[in-house]
């Protein structure tokens, strides 16, 4: 069976995708439900994760799980969540949910939610729900699209700023205005979205972070420009300089800057280094991918794949080591 190359359908046949981890317990997928007046579902008051576990030739492995955790902690934070596990627990529940599937390489989610008790604006006392997911996924953008490129427009819904909802909270309410970008997008024939912030400078896409190449360097928006600090974004980062490139890491990039750059390209959990070849239907460089995003994008897969032993402390293999580092002792690194 091959992987799913979108979220449309999640368990794709695949009869291995039977299993979900809700609140401690390991529960059968049709059952994994909560009330329909739960109160993330009405108000959007929840937080979660996406990572990624690569078949690599030491068996599966969870890429940057522990800044993935991280981010999911500190994202509990404004909305007043107290995440009732431990880091340790929810790698434990995790790492058995991949081998009761049988699964070798996957699209972990983690989610967070407030659930069922009242309907107020406030979630005081409402009760805190926890799962977690797991299936097969291939490319967010498609196969073709790591090669070839993919068809970017530049949304007419904005990013929302830090002073409406925090930009560095990953809340599943928030993702409403990815919801929309990306719709727009496709209604209008693109592949994906990029969104502007209120000052009209570049911001992100509706799931990926986003990096411009001119000139031999790299540039990507700063968390000013309300930006999620994306773990793939900072793995690119560090990357491209392990490469010998020059990364501005705190650019500010106007809407033109988009077309007259060398190249631009996508990266993320979901859509791990995606080229943009036109931004509303105008080449980007020689409407390709680009020989500096190329080095990159091989670069990550032969790290995520793990056919180079560089960023060892990275992975967490979902074979537990008695020797590994304990999550709740990792100092977790900055970190779509």
């Amino acid at each position: 069976m091959g992987d799913l190359t979108s979220f449309d359908d999640l368990r794709a046949e695949d009869p291995r995708i039977d299993t979900i981890w809700l609140d401690g317990e390991f529960v059968d997928w049709a059952d994994a439900t909560t009330h329909v007046l739960a109160h993330g579902i009405h108000y959007g008051t929840g937080i979660f994760e996406g990572v990624r576990c690569y078949d690599t030739e030491d068996g599966p492995q969870i890429f940057r799980w522990d800044a993935h955790l991280e981010r999911l902690f500190q994202s509990a934070k404004p909305l007043g969540i107290e995440i009732p596990f431990t880091r340790k627990e929810l790698t434990q529940a995790t790492r058995e949910l991949v081998r009761r599937q049988g699964l070798d390489a996957c699209y972990i989610r983690p989610v967070v939610f407030y659930g069922y008790d009242k309907l107020g604006i406030s979630p005081d006392s409402v009760p805190v729900q926890t799962a977690i997911a797991a299936w097969p996924l291939g490319t967010y953008l498609g196969e073709a699209g790591l090669e070839d490129g993919v068809d970017a427009t530049v949304s007419s819904w904005r990013r929302y700023g830090s002073d409406q909802v925090p930009t560095t909270m990953k809340a599943t309410g928030a993702y409403v205005n990815s919801v929309l970008a990306s719709r727009e997008a496709r209604a209008n024939g693109f592949d994906e979205a990029i969104l502007l912030n209120s000052d009209g400078t570049v911001a992100e896409g509706p799931g990926e972070n986003l990096f411009l190449v001119d000139g031999g360097d790299l540039y990507t928006p700063g968390l000013a420009e309300g930006v999620l600090p994306g773990v793939t974004r900072d793995s690119v980062i560090r990357l491209a300089r392990d490469l010998g490139h020059t990364v501005y890491d705190d650019a500010s990039i106007s809407r033109g800057e988009l077309v007259t750059a060398d190249e631009l390209f996508f990266c993320g959990t979901a859509a791990e280094v995606t080229p943009i070849r036109t931004v509303d239907r105008i080449s980007v460089g020689r409407g390709a991918r680009g020989p500096i995003t190329e080095t990159i994008q091989a670069r990550f897969f032969d790290m995520v794949e793990r056919r180079t032993t560089d960023f060892e402390e990275w992975f967490t293999p979902i074979e537990a080591d008695s020797e590994a580092a304990d999550p709740e002792e990792v100092e977790a690194a900055p970190g779509s």
